[in-house]
């Protein structure tokens, strides 16, 4: 994508240059160790930045073209499958999820509809689904897995963030939709990347992305929310044939803010749509209301912080209003939604005044601490509009 001058934006560019400064200050302390960076507005990029390294320890540059695990911005991609047949008919948002797969029904999941796997209520797993550690990356197998599990908290009460299981079982549903003709994987390329031409993600890592990825490491050993052993497992769990529907894509920065293109455009990219104008709209209005978002509790002990509504459309992270920890920035209209990924990954779009951010870095930071970074870098990006 070619960049346009900020200033014919609205930006101030030298305002705009702090984002620079900011990330380059961050990976000269090693707080991490390096940045794929785009800022658009109304569809045009003002800013377009690899900073740093794609790996540290090799002294490799970072590069526009840098393949990055997205973690859990692939729920937004997940999402986007189970909105699109929603908008074809062939589920509702109310649809028990035991009329899709009738095993899901037992245990105390009986009524568990899609809309609530979708918004964190439904009380499904916050850890890692009770898989081998060789079938993490099996969708079937988790699935099944999911299926004869428990509730962690009663459905529709409580917002208990799934890191894994609950959009592997959206994922499920999909699949049983398509009549189980595809892989997930394969309905995501066809019905979403190969549509918005998003020609380098994929879920799970394909062959030719391969040399280009980014490797996970985690730079930030401080205890918190995930265990870095687990998320440098992910070296070695993605691979061409990974389905993990909550957090194993790979893609660009490029392609992720052709994604977000998508949306902030309501669902159409260059004369392809993906999903309505109303759906969108559903999707990223708060569903949670003023309830916690049970992701932090242990930052509200570990990091001091007071208890704060966890603003979640369907899936999509907002912003909401308040002052708080926010990973979209406290300067952000309180419509701006996105996605974020462990310690590493984030897009956003700011409705408001036509935005989108997308910032994807290597060398993880524990996870309250990533938001406070993207909360710093996406204020800067905002405090740059003047126009």
């Amino acid at each position: 994508m070619n960049t346009i001058n900020p200033a014919e934006l609205g930006f101030d560019s030298t305002r705009l240059a702090r984002l620079t400064t900011a990330i380059n200050t961050d990976i000269d302390r090693e707080q991490y160790d390096g940045a794929v960076v785009m800022v658009a507005r109304g569809g045009e990029v003002a800013l377009a930045e690899a900073l740093g390294f794609s790996e540290r320890a090799s002294r490799r540059p970072a590069r526009m073209d840098d393949v990055f695990c997205l973690f859990s911005v692939t729920k937004a991609l997940t999402t986007t499958a189970v909105l699109q047949c929603v908008d074809r008919g062939d589920l509702a948002l109310t649809t028990r999820v035991a009329d899709i797969i009738p095993e899901f029904g037992c245990k105390g999941k009986q009524r568990v509809i899609v809309a609530q796997l979708l918004t964190h209520t439904a009380g499904m797993s916050a850890g890692v689904p009770p898989v081998p550690p060789d079938l993490v990356g099996n969708l079937e197998a988790v699935v099944a897995a999911a299926c004869q599990q428990g509730p962690e908290s009663l459905p529709g009460q409580q917002v208990t963030y799934s890191p894994m299981t609950a959009h592997a079982v959206l994922a499920g549903i999909v699949r049983r939709l398509d009549g189980g003709t595809r892989s997930f994987r394969e309905i995501l390329a066809d019905e979403i990347f190969q549509p918005l031409g998003m020609r380098e993600t994929s879920l799970g890592l394909r062959k030719d992305l391969a040399e280009r990825r980014v490797p996970v490491v985690v730079r930030d050993q401080r205890e918190g929310l995930f265990p870095p052993a687990m998320l440098e497992a992910f070296n070695f769990l993605l691979t061409e044939e990974t389905e993990i529907p909550g957090g194993g894509a790979v893609s660009t920065a490029a392609d992720i803010l052709r994604f977000a293109e998508a949306l902030r455009c309501g669902g159409e990219l260059d004369g392809v749509r993906i999903l309505s104008p109303a759906i969108i709209e559903l999707a990223t209005t708060n569903h949670t209301g003023l309830r916690p978002n049970s992701l932090w509790n242990y930052a509200r002990e570990l990091r001091g912080w007071d208890e704060f509504p966890a603003f979640l459309g369907l899936s999509f992270f907002l912003r909401g209003t308040g002052i708080f920890p926010t990973y979209f920035g406290t300067l952000a209209s309180p419509g701006t939604f996105g996605a974020i990924g462990a310690g590493s990954t984030l897009f956003w779009v700011e409705p408001e005044r036509d935005l989108t951010f997308v910032c994807l870095t290597a060398g993880l930071l524990e996870e309250s601490y990533s938001m406070e970074r993207f909360q710093r870098l996406s204020d800067l990006v905002l405090a740059a509009v003047i126009d």
